[in-house]
C-alpha cells in the first residue's frame, strides 16, 4: 500500500466552511474508486487544501492522478496540486482495534 498526500493553495479568503463545501461536491468521484482505501480531505493553515489518499498500490494512484484529475485541480482551485508518495508498511486502526503490516 501507499499513502499519498496531495496539497494545493486554496483560492485566497477560502473558508474552511467554503473549502468543506469544495470537497464534499468531489466525494462522488472517489466513492468506489478502484484501488482507493480511504481518503481524508485536509484543510490547514495559510489557505492550504488536500487530501491524505490510502492506495491499494502506486499504480492505483497513478491511474487517478492523471492529466484530467490534476487538470480538475487547477480548474477548481487555481494552481497545480503537489504529490508526496509513501510506502505505508504498518497501519494501526484505533477504530477497529488493529494493527497490521500492510500486504
Amino acid at each position: 500500500m501507499i499513502t499519498a498526500i496531495v496539497n494545493f493553495k486554496l483560492p485566497d479568503g477560502t473558508t474552511r466552511e467554503q473549502a468543506r463545501e469544495l470537497f464534499e461536491a468531489s466525494v462522488p468521484r472517489f466513492e468506489g474508486l478502484p484501488g482507493l482505501i480511504r481518503k481524508y480531505y485536509l484543510y490547514g493553515e495559510g489557505g492550504i487544501g488536500g487530501g491524505a489518499y490510502l492506495w491499494e498500490s502506486r499504480e492505483a494512484a497513478d491511474r487517478v492522478y492523471s492529466g484530467e484529475w490534476r487538470k480538475s485541480i487547477e480548474q477548481r482551485y487555481g494552481v497545480a496540486p503537489t504529490i508526496t508518495y509513501f510506502d505505508t508498511d504498518v497501519i494501526v486502526d484505533n477504530t477497529l482495534g488493529t494493527a497490521a503490516a500492510a500486504e
